[in-house]
């Protein structure tokens, strides 16, 4: 609940609570905050039970936590009813790349072996024209 609190958070509000409660009413207000905290948990898991049973027993595995968005998505995602690891094992990126490389380079798709021993040059070099030949002309652009 409270993982976010620093040690020096924590002196800052130990000081004002005593410096706002005084020191002779702190632990009334102390037992009073707790008093009030255990009433809350209480009712919660109450509630709990009571939406439980009202469910019925097909809901008797229904955890509460699992409406969390992150829970819910970390639960679906490490589910292999989906099949999500085969997909994600099955997608090799470096042919993939070298397939997209040698498709802009217009070279020919050699599918057995990726070029230079499995790493995909991703470097831009330029293309030297030959020495006769002219630059291309636009006649619209000028």
């Amino acid at each position: 609940m409270f993982n976010d609190i620093g040690p020096l958070e924590l002196v800052t509000l130990i000081v004002l609570a005593v410096l706002v409660f005084g020191p002779e009413k702190l632990p009334k207000v102390i037992q009073d905050v707790t008093r009030t905290i255990r009433k809350i948990r209480d009712f919660s898991e109450s509630a709990k039970q009571d939406i439980r049973q009202e469910l019925g027993p097909e809901f008797k595995d229904f955890e509460f936590e699992d409406l969390n968005p992150k829970t819910f998505i970390r639960k679906q995602m490490d589910n292999d009813d989906l099949g999500l690891k085969e997909i994600r094992n099955g997608f090799d990126l470096k042919k993939e790349m070298a397939e997209v490389a040698d498709a802009v380079h217009g070279r020919e798709t050699d599918s057995a072996t990726p070029p230079s021993g499995g790493r995909v040059d991703m470097t831009k070099k330029p293309e030297i024209p030959a020495a006769d030949s002219r630059p291309p002309f636009d006649a619209d652009a000028t």
